[in-house]
C-alpha cells in the first residue's frame, strides 16, 4: 500500500455492513398523528385525538404519553400515559381530575379528553407512541386554544357555503333526471297508445274489408234474382196481353 492511501475495507465486512443497515435496521419509523390545532370553550371539554401507524403488529408493551407544554413555557411536562393496559392520569398537576381515556389501542386510538377548560390551558400537546419493537419515530403536536366563545374559522365557513352549494347541485341534478324520467315515461305510454290505436284501425280496416268481401257475392246473387224475376213477370205480363189480343 503507497504511503498516503487509505486502508480498502474487505469485501467480506463491507458486506456484513451493507446487510445491517438494510435488515438489521427499522425499514420504516413509527408514525404518530394529531390535529395542528383545536378550540375549545372556558368551561367546556375537548378531545385531543392521537393514533399511529407501525409496520409491526400492536404489541402488548404498546404505550401512549401525553405532555403538555403551557404557552410561553419552555419544558413540557407529562400529564397521561398508557402502558400495559392501564391508563394513568395525572392527580397532582394542573390537569388533576380533568384527563380521561378514551383510546382504544386496539384502532391505535391514544386519545384523550380534557374537561373543564380553563385560559391556563392553552399550549402545546404532544403524543407520543410506542409499539415495540418498533419504538423509533416522531412525536405529534397539536396546539390548545381556550376561548370565551369558540371563534368561527373561516375554513368552516367555506365548507359549509361549499357543501350547500354542491348540495343544491346534487338536488338540481336529481330534479332534472327525475323529471326527464318522468317525461319519458309519459312519452313512452303515448306512443304505446298511438300503437295500439294504429293496430285498432287496422284490425278494424281488414275486418271490414273482409266482411264486405264476404256480402259482395251476397249482393251479385240478389241482384241476379232480383233481374230473373222482373224479367220473368215482363215476360209473363206480356204473355197475358197477347192472350187478351186473340179473344178479342
Amino acid at each position: 500500500m503507497a504511503p498516503g492511501d487509505s486502508p480498502a475495507i474487505p469485501i467480506p465486512v463491507l458486506t456484513v455492513l451493507l446487510f445491517s443497515f438494510l435488515v438489521l435496521s427499522p425499514a420504516q419509523a413509527i408514525v404518530v398523528y394529531t390535529d395542528r390545532e383545536v378550540h375549545g370553550e372556558v368551561g367546556s371539554k375537548v378531545t385531543l385525538h392521537c393514533s399511529f401507524w407501525s409496520s409491526e403488529w400492536i404489541s402488548d408493551d404498546l404505550s401512549f404519553t401525553w405532555r403538555y407544554q403551557p404557552e410561553g413555557a419552555r419544558d413540557a411536562i407529562s400529564i397521561f400515559h398508557y402502558a400495559k393496559g392501564q391508563p394513568y392520569i395525572d392527580e397532582v398537576g394542573a390537569f388533576k381530575e380533568r384527563i380521561q381515556w378514551v383510546g382504544d389501542p386496539r384502532w391505535k386510538d391514544g386519545s384523550i379528553v380534557i374537561h373543564n377548560l380553563d385560559y391556563s390551558d392553552n399550549g402545546t400537546f404532544t403524543c407520543d407512541v410506542k409499539n415495540p419493537p418498533d419504538i423509533v419515530g416522531k412525536t405529534s403536536q397539536v396546539m390548545l386554544y381556550v376561548f370565551d366563545k369558540v371563534p368561527t374559522r373561516y375554513g368552516v365557513v367555506l365548507g359549509a357555503v361549499i357543501g350547500g352549494v354542491l348540495g343544491l347541485v346534487l338536488l338540481l341534478v336529481l330534479l332534472f333526471y327525475l323529471i326527464r324520467y318522468c317525461w319519458l315515461r309519459r312519452q313512452a305510454a303515448l306512443q304505446r297508445r298511438l300503437s295500439a290505436m294504429e293496430k285498432g284501425k287496422l284490425h278494424k280496416a281488414a275486418k271490414d274489408a273482409s266482411k264486405r268481401a264476404r256480402q259482395t257475392p251476397v249482393l251479385y246473387a240478389m241482384l241476379d234474382h232480383s233481374r230473373s224475376t222482373k224479367a220473368a213477370s215482363e215476360k209473363k205480363s206480356k204473355g197475358l196481353g197477347e192472350s187478351r189480343k186473340d179473344k178479342k
